[in-house]
């Protein structure tokens, strides 16, 4: 079967988003304007040069003070504190509207050139440098004053936002552009812009003007409030175990950590400075965070222990006063009037109006043919399991909370490894040496930590520099914040940009790579699960396309414009190389004696890439499928939990619980910027497996030919950004449009 990549209807608005892959912690509504406001480096041209050194003098009047406002180069983490953040948005703010003012009065004096982009772009750095931090704090080292500091001047923002992106006078400005004069990713800027302020309401009037930015203000508070209601659910629930009976089966790196976690929490939570917990005497703590979760589920023998966390996991932000239930109803209610009031059926229709896929019924389409192969598939793997378990002694029917423990066990029997024994092997360090090597080896890019060269956020964080091998020059950086910080740091995994490339602000990108992994015990460093380096690889592959790009045009480089379900093809391509022999040879070492990973323990993890394959891929179809059955419109009589049980009853095959409340913490289409997208990690996951197969048929044992592709996909996939349809951007790599069969294969469900 074929999957043709659509084009977008060009004439329909694009719903501007920042990226935060894997847990969906991107930016929400109308707030995401500010995803282009980057790295402001060289004088504003034409009638903004007053304005420009008035915004240059502010800051170095300032900058001591207050580090928000210093924006000449990498953000002061070290120097930035709560009481810093209202007086910048608001002096960034104020200017920013002057300014702009200013702008548009001039703009009926002058023809119009592509100059007025470049002088937009640049007028909204300040702001946008200043605000990116904030919100990048708030997701790294979230505090209750930080948080509050954000929400009171999140409101401020998003109507300021609105303000310039329903500015008819830029509006017209734009469509005056002669489209024969501009260059192909200035003509894919443009439209962008245009169709973003036709979605941001610069058509509206009146009333439906008033309410629509209601809306936009509303729905980014409650997008907020509900990753705070999640955080602050996963931060409240803890299993403190002091009886080494019901920690039996926990590996010692998950009970050391436990340990860890235990003291920690005292410490810092309780105030306790006199605190002792061991792996083997315990007490050791067990949390929602996956690091912490994941492993107890996977080998805790404790039955009752498993179910206490499942019910804990499914349950949370769905009572008391941090309900997410309201929100959602909320949420979606106002998506759809806001999406009538832009003249669309629904929010679905409004979301695909700016991806790859032309329609509803096309992301219909391909999740229909990946879900006949995968029901069967599920349900064979689970009839095993089932019979497997009751073979080793499981009396009855597998619950929910069953699952995972004997999927571990069935996967240990079949491949005859157990992933937590092979933590040694996958030392931090030495994945990042892998990690770096291969990107060396297929994009010529040597990577250099450099700490001393910036300012951050904790000590744990790290600072590297992307050097082109061949020029020797500085291409990029990015900071990396490898380990799980429960009592500070959201959950999950993503990629943001903290500074983009652009000609007309002489900027470099900056990405910060964002994981929640294992951190380091004692004086043993971070030892990674299997699964936690693919996370990494992944974010590292969102950073690649970020940090690599050709294109100068700022809201054209990198991740900015490509199109939502397509950003997800560089993150999982890279996944693939680890299931790369000559790549895992080159990092997996014990960390203490280095000795290699055996040959055939490699083996058995390839062979495990298509464990229980079909269960996995119906799961993401899933939620796939909810995400947009909620944003086409639900019936007056049901409810959106409604619908989570009703969309189960076709694809789960082991029916969920009552009390399941998975849409209360699913941050990704409430929170983040999956909404009627989520869809995309699998249409990306084509377009992924289909490019990993190119490299497959050229030989990935012949060096010379893994070159010159990974040469060719720097230049198109990784380089070309936003500055071409992603259709044309894959075809100039790949030759042919993607089909399913790569990914079919790659899972065994050919």
């Amino acid at each position: 079967m074929r999957l043709r990549l659509g084009r977008s209807r060009l004439h329909r608005p694009v719903r501007l988003q920042t990226i935060a892959v894997v847990a969906g912690l991107a930016c929400s509504g109308t707030a995401c304007f500010l995803r282009h406001w980057h790295g402001l480096r060289r004088p504003v041209a034409g009638a903004l040069r007053g304005i420009e050194r008035r915004a240059t003098a502010t800051a170095t009047e300032t900058e001591v003070s207050n580090p928000l406002l210093d924006n000449s180069g990498l953000p002061r983490f070290m120097s930035v504190e709560t009481g810093h953040v209202k007086p910048a948005v608001s002096s960034v703010l104020e200017t920013l509207q002057t300014d702009f003012k200013q702008f548009e009065d001039e703009l009926s004096s002058k023809p119009s050139s592509y100059e007025l982009v470049e002088s937009l772009e640049k007028m909204k750095f300040p702001l946008g440098y200043s605000w990116s931090v904030v919100s990048h704090l708030n997701n790294v080292k979230n505090s209750e004053a930080l948080r509050e500091a954000h929400e009171s001047c999140q409101p401020e923002v998003v109507k300021v936002s609105m303000e310039l992106q329903q500015s008819r006078a830029v509006y017209d400005a734009l469509s005056d552009l002669d489209s024969a004069s501009l260059s192909e990713p200035q003509q894919r800027i443009v439209s962008a812009a245009l169709r973003g302020m036709q979605l941001s309401g610069v058509d509206l009037e009146g009333e439906d003007k008033k309410k629509f930015n209601d809306y936009a203000l509303k729905l980014a508070s409650l997008s907020t409030k509900f990753q705070n209601n999640l955080l602050d659910a996963t931060k409240a629930f803890e299993l403190v175990l002091t009886d080494p009976d019901d920690v039996a089966g926990l590996p010692q790196s998950a009970l050391a950590m436990a340990a860890q976690s235990y003291v920690q929490n005292q410490k810092i939570e309780e105030g306790k400075s006199d605190v002792d917990a061991t792996a083997e005497a315990g007490p050791w703590r067990i949390t929602l965070d996956m690091p912490s979760y994941l492993p107890a589920m996977k080998h805790l023998k404790s039955a009752d222990l498993r179910q206490k966390l499942y019910l804990a996991s499914i349950g949370r932000a769905s009572s008391g006063d941090l309900d997410n239930a309201p929100l959602i109803a909320e949420i979606l209610e106002l998506r759809q009037q806001a999406a009538e009031l832009l003249g669309y059926k629904n929010y679905a229709d409004q979301s695909l109006a700016s991806k790859m896929a032309p329609s509803v019924e096309s992301v219909y389409e391909l999740t229909e043919q990946l879900f006949k192969v995968a029901k069967p598939a599920a349900k064979r793997e689970l009839e095993e399991l089932q019979e497997f378990a009751n073979a080793k002694g499981f009396d009855g029917k597998l619950n929910l909370w069953d699952v995972t423990y004997w999927s571990e066990r069935l996967k240990e029997e079949k491949f005859a490894y157990d992933e937590e024994a092979l933590r040694p092997y996958f030392s931090l360090p030495k994945v990042l040496d892998g990690m770096f090597g291969i990107a060396s080896k297929l994009f010529g890019v040597d990577i250099e930590r450099d700490d001393k060269a910036a300012e951050r956020w904790n000590e744990d964080v790290m600072y590297f520099r992307v050097v082109d091998s061949k020029t020797k020059e500085d291409t990029a950086s990015f900071f990396l914040d490898p380990y799980a910080r429960p009592g500070e740091k959201r959950g999950g995994a993503w990629m943001a940009d903290c500074l983009g490339r652009s000609k007309a602000l002489s900027t470099k990108p900056v990405a910060y790579l964002t994981c929640n992994g294992s951190p380091p015990l004692g004086s043993k460093p971070s030892l990674m699960t299997f699964s936690e380096a693919e996370t990494l690889f992944h974010e590292f592959g969102h950073g690649l396309q970020h940090m690599l790009t050709h294109v100068e045009e700022g809201d054209a480089a990198g991740i900015n414009n490509v199109e939502w379900d397509a950003v997800e093809l560089p993150s999982q391509f890279m996944e693939n190389w680890l299931y790369h022999k000559p790549t895992v040879d080159s990092f997996a070492v014990h960390y203490e004696t280095g000795e290699p990973l055996p040959a055939d323990i490699f083996e058995k993890i390839k062979g495990s890439r298509v464990f229980m394959a079909g269960s996995m891929m119906l799961r993401q179809l899933q939620f796939g499928a909810l995400d947009m059955e909620l944003h086409v419109g639900l019936p007056p009589s049901e409810t959106a939990l409604d619908a989570q049980r009703r969309i189960a009853g076709k694809y789960a095959i082991i029916p969920p619980l009552e009390e399941d409340r998975f849409l209360c913490s699913f941050a990704h289409i409430f929170a983040g910027g999956y909404a009627a997208g989520y869809y995309s990690y699998k249409w990306a996951e084509v377009l992924s497996a289909d490019a990993f197969a190119a490299f497959e048929e050229a030989g990935l044992d012949n060096e010379d030919a893994l070159k010159g592709l990974g040469e060719r996909f720097r230049a198109t996939v990784l380089g070309c950004g936003g500055a071409r349809h992603p259709s044309d951007v894959y075809k100039d790599f790949r030759g042919k449009d993607a089909t399913v069969d790569a990914l079919l294969r790659h899972n065994g469900l050919m």
